[in-house]
């Protein structure tokens, strides 16, 4: 039993962790971006959880329906499906919004960026702590 909720608490940090990330990312795209508007924090916790929902359950599915497109492309199309999973993170999100295409663009590269270093450092922590524990 002790075992089980261990790794469930382990579970639930890595998730909030990851919310923590994809919120901190929205605010950096906000900050960078002058056609990016997000007002309030409650905005960056919905966007976040629903850009994360979004890029588990909706990402996936859109991939495999669209696969001979992102073949074609050579994978370039999933920078389309990226803008769509972070347009119905707009959606849904009070007072968020995002004006124009190359915004929409601009602002996946950036939330991809700053995902992929705070994993990065992540990683390295956990590294660390596990040679540690060993």
């Amino acid at each position: 039993m002790y075992r089980r909720s261990v790794r469930m608490d382990a579970v639930l940090l890595r998730l909030l962790v990851a919310w923590a990330i994809n919120a901190a990312a929205l605010w950096v795209a906000d900050l960078i971006f002058s056609s990016i508007h997000i007002s309030g924090v409650w905005s960056y916790v919905i966007g976040a959880g629903v850009l994360g929902a979004a890029n588990a359950i909706v990402k996936p599915i859109l991939t495999l329906l669209t696969l001979p497109l992102v073949i074609i492309t050579l994978g370039l199309f999933m920078l389309v499906i990226n803008v769509a999973m972070l347009a119905l993170a707009e959606w849904a999100a009070p007072h968020f919004s995002i004006d124009g295409f190359w915004t929409y663009l601009g602002a996946v590269v950036i939330i991809w960026f700053v995902n992929w270093i705070a994993h990065l450092a992540l990683d390295r922590v956990e590294g660390d702590r596990r040679a540690v524990l060993a």
